[in-house]
């Protein structure tokens, strides 16, 4: 502990407490998460991609849910920050992707059988970010069983209001009535604005997500059935015209 004088006044210093990098970040325990892979060449480099993939959709939930309630408080200028970083995520997540793609189908095929019925169809990280987002349609069965902590946590997501409705509040309270208003103003200051384009840039990554993963599936196994129920590459395909918020795509075609 140290003290000083500053214009005059006599104050306390408490140095922090040395930490080192392994231990601030809980290295050991994050990798040894990453200790248990299938027996397999592909089987460590397939794990850790998709445990990356669920870091990320933590963090983007956490943003998402930052943003939502900056929205509903009216704290624009926060909101903002926290989507325009899960903007550059969501960007880096499409990236990511493309890297499974350097599994051969002749590898992905061995490693199959070690995946049993686990698949990211089951991620409920995944669905989460939907259900926060705006996407509510399809419901969540086959992904969490029920009555067990997923689908409970799931059913949660449901009930509170999305990151959709929080942005019609904030046009409401704004004496907005019409969104199509904010595109035909084009004004460059205008927040409103801003933010319709952060929530569509958030809506596009994950369109191109689909449209890539379902790309990037069929490369690997063709027309089969997914691992964890699903049809594979056609149920993929039938997810990619989905959209958090429809109605900021749809103005478009009054203007």
């Amino acid at each position: 502990m140290t003290t000083h004088q500053e214009h005059g006044v006599e104050s306390t210093m408490v140095a922090s407490p040395a930490v080192e990098y392994g231990s601030f970040l809980h290295l050991d325990a994050l990798l040894a998460a990453t200790q248990q892979v299938p027996d397999h060449p592909d089987g460590r480099f397939f794990v850790l991609v998709h445990q990356a993939f669920e870091i990320w959709f933590e963090l983007i939930l956490h943003e998402l849910e930052a943003a939502r309630d900056d929205l509903f408080a009216g704290a624009v200028p926060d909101a903002l920050y926290q989507l325009r970083r899960v903007a550059g995520v969501d960007r880096l997540l499409v990236t990511q992707l493309d890297t499974l793609t350097t599994i051969s189908p002749a590898g992905f095929a061995s490693l199959r059988p070690h995946l049993g019925t686990a698949s990211g169809f089951q991620s409920i990280r995944y669905r989460e970010i939907e259900y926060l987002s705006g996407l509510r349609g399809r419901g969540h069965a086959g992904v969490a069983p029920p009555g067990s902590a997923d689908a409970a946590r799931l059913e949660r997501r449901l009930c509170e209001p999305s990151l959709a409705e929080a942005y019609r509040v904030l046009l409401r309270r704004r004496g907005v009535g019409d969104p199509v208003r904010l595109l035909r103003s084009g004004r460059p200051d205008s927040d409103l604005l801003a933010v319709a384009e952060a929530l569509l840039d958030h809506d596009e990554a994950w369109a191109a997500w689909r449209m890539r993963h379902a790309l990037a599936v069929e490369r690997l196994i063709g027309h089969k059935p997914g691992t964890g129920g699903s049809s594979g590459v056609e149920y993929l395909r039938s997810r990619r015209d989905e959209r958090f918020f429809p109605e900021l795509w749809e103005i478009r075609t009054r203007l």
